[in-house]
């Protein structure tokens, strides 16, 4: 029977992403290949309990939610997260995966909503970033930057033209907390007129933590 490693399932407004503010059922898996500065969900790291995909399907429907996130972590370093969002799209349920675009997104059903966080240099893991996965995004998806500095935010423009990712899917600007001032990333776009988003995380303004990424 399938399995994965997971950390949490939990009920929350969605925090980011096209969707924010939607109630929103989250499944955190276990593991990460990635070490990013800014990472407010090392908790995931490690840990976590191995669960059947029929009992995580299970916890899911109780809560009766239209949308659902898997996130991590990275939930593609594990092989059956396939399974389970194939699963939840079988369904009926409005699927997102939060992936940090390190890892291979070619076999991700095209009906799972792909958030691809391409990563900054000020993340430390910049050169982690697979940019290939780009030729396998579909209109729904979106690609998300965090901002970090002045450098992430020349180099994220630099990227964005350079692949033409606005004609590709939705383009998301994230100040990171406690880094990047918002109001000054907010000016910056309108200043550059640039085609994106932006967004900063609702759930750290509601509850101060992590609950909704």
């Amino acid at each position: 029977m399938a399995a994965l490693k997971i950390t949490e399932i939990f009920y929350s407004l969605q925090g980011e992403s096209a969707t924010v503010g939607l109630p929103t059922v989250f499944i955190r898996l276990t593991g990460c290949p990635l070490r990013c500065v800014y990472c407010d969900t090392a908790y995931a790291f490690s840990g976590g309990e191995r669960v059947e995909i029929d009992d995580i399907l299970a916890r899911v429907d109780r809560y009766g939610a239209r949308y659902v996130t898997v996130t991590g972590g990275e939930p593609l370093a594990q092989t059956d997260c396939h399974e389970l969002m194939i699963r939840l799209a079988d369904k009926g349920y409005n699927v997102s995966l939060e992936t940090s675009g390190a890892l291979d997104v070619t076999d991700v059903d095209p009906r799972i909503v792909k958030v691809m966080d391409l990563k900054t240099p000020s993340s430390g893991e910049m050169q982690r970033n697979l940019y290939t996965n780009i030729d396998h995004l579909n209109p729904s998806d979106q690609i998300k930057f965090v901002i970090g500095d002045p450098e992430d935010y020349e180099w994220s423009k630099s990227i964005m033209h350079q692949y033409a990712l606005p004609s590709r899917c939705a383009i998301l600007f994230s100040p990171a907390m406690g880094q990047q001032n918002p109001t000054e990333l907010a000016e910056k776009i309108l200043r550059d007129r640039l085609p994106v988003r932006f967004q900063i995380q609702l759930h750290k303004l509601l509850w101060n933590d992590a609950q909704g990424k």
